[in-house]
Parts: structure tokens; sequence; C-alpha cells
């Protein structure tokens, strides 16, 4: 468990708990995923690749964030920036391959907007972010899948999904053409808790079974110890990463704030860079098999 301030401007500082842990799984050979938790910075990308790049794809979008961890007065925009250059380092590390390359990219990063800290929650294929808050969780961010897709359009239920054959098929990657990252802002709440991970966590946990893990009020590393340590008794078929932060103290209250509920509406204060029209991403396809 890492305990710190981030001084999000020269008048706000954020007290956050954090941890993290990523794992192999008991079915694969290489660890493609690839985690930053360095306040004010809270990532995962989970590569594509195989063997030959999955694991030098999701490095490289890490690696871009690493230039905006411990920094203060982070704007949006900074954000923007550092995705945009994830992008030209995947599309670099697949030029050199065979079979191409790609990544997820989901999290939060804390930023200062309208006088005040905010979580900028990005998010780019199926890895994900959820908030906790008064024992009640919500997802922040939308899947870029197939599956995702077709529950929207209501041709397919959410119970559906798990016996889907092409639910682990991507329609945006970070290095593919037409996949621009979701953003919501969002107020940073006192007593919040978010959790992001891979979908080797949520290929293997139901929501109920993640809301319970969260809601133990353990430690934050050892909340992300047990999520992990149960999607890995549950077969661990893929790689899984996980990053719990609590929010300690600097935020606003829900008291403060009446128009702040404990269940998030990510369609408010979202950053308009959506693209309706989506391609299918190669390089995922293989992971249903597995399953």
């Amino acid at each position: 468990m890492t305990q710190g301030t981030a001084v999000v401007d020269a008048g706000a500082e954020v007290s956050l708990r954090f941890g993290s842990r990523t794992d192999v799984g008991r079915k694969r050979a290489v660890n493609e995923d690839s985690i930053l938790a360095d306040s004010p910075v809270f990532i995962v990308a989970d590569g594509m690749g195989g063997h030959e790049a999955g694991d030098r794809a999701s490095a490289a979008v890490v690696a871009e964030f690493v230039l905006l961890a411990g920094r203060s007065e982070l704007r949006p925009e900074d954000v923007a920036a550092a995705v945009e250059r994830a992008h030209v380092a995947v599309r670099t590390v697949a030029d050199g391959t065979t079979k191409g390359a790609g990544s997820t990219l989901t999290g939060v990063v804390l930023v200062h907007h309208l006088d005040r800290p905010h979580w900028l929650v990005l998010n780019v294929g199926d890895s994900r972010v959820y908030r906790m808050l008064n024992s009640e969780m919500s997802q922040l961010t939308v899947d870029h899948s197939i599956a995702q897709e077709l529950i929207d359009n209501g041709t397919m239920q959410q119970s559906e999904v798990a016996t889907f054959a092409r639910r682990n098929v991507i329609t945006r990657a970070v290095g593919a053409a037409d996949s621009p990252a979701d953003y919501w802002l969002l107020p940073v709440l006192t007593g919040e808790r978010l959790l992001v991970c891979s979908d080797g966590l949520t290929g293997e946990l139901s929501d109920e079974t993640i809301r319970a893990g969260l809601t133990l009020n353990g430690e934050t590393q050892q909340t992300a110890d047990i999520l992990l340590g149960q999607a890995l008794t549950r077969g661990g078929r893929d790689n899984i990463s996980v990053i719990v932060v609590d929010v300690v103290a600097g935020g606003t209250t829900v008291s403060e704030d009446p128009s702040t509920s404990s269940r998030v509406d990510t369609s408010d204060d979202t950053v308009d860079v959506r693209c309706d029209e989506t391609a299918e991403v190669p390089g995922r396809k293989g992971r249903a098999d597995d399953r």
C-alpha cells in the first residue's frame, strides 16, 4: 500500500492511498499487461501482439504516461497529449513485427479543472474503471467491444456476454486507426474508492464479486491482492492487473455538493472526442478461444 499527497495546483492537495498488482495468470507464458500507479497517474494497459510484441506495446503506452507521474497542475490536455504519443509509440512497435501490435488503455489521472481537483477518466478498449462510493459501485468507462455494441443496440443482454464467442473482440485499441480515447471529467470525492483493471479481472469475476471485494474495508494493497487472488482461483485464464485508489482527503464531499450522488452519471462532463464509426481491431480475437 502506498500513500501520497497529490498537489493539484498551488492551493489544492488531495491525499490518496493506492495499491496495485499485476500477474501473468495461470494459462499464459508472458504478461502482456503493464501498469502505472504513481500519483497523479493510475493506468492499466493490456497489450496485444502475442509473445512477439504484446508486452512491448503495453510498456510503450505506460512509458508515455511516466512523463506525467509526480507532476502537479496537470491539465486534461496534458493527458490527451500523452494518449496521442502512446498511439505513435505503439504503431512504432507494430511496424517492427509480423503480426502487428496494439494495447488497451484505461485509468484515471488527477487534473486541475474549474479550480478544483477532478479525475480525468480515459479509456481505449475493454479494460475498465469502477468507482465505489457509499457501498455502491458504478462502472465509469464504456467498453469498446463487439459485445458492448450488441448490448447497446439491444440485440444481446449483459447476461449473455459470458457465453458470447466474440466477447473479447475489441473495436478500438491504442496504435490502431480510428481509435480515439473516451474521456470523462469527474469531481474527486473524499471517501471514494476507484478500481482500474484489465479484462483478466472482469473476465473471471462478476460485478457483484468485485463490489464485494471493494467493500471489505481492507487497505488498498490488500484489496488489490484479494481481487487478483480471486481471479486466479477462478481460472486466471488471462493476465490480470489491478489498481485500487482511495481518496482519503482533499476532495469534495457529497454533503458539500448536493448534485453529486453516489451513482455517477458518466454522460455528464464528458469530453467530446468520441467516434461513432468503429472498426474491428485485429490481434485480440484469439483470447475468446482460451476461455
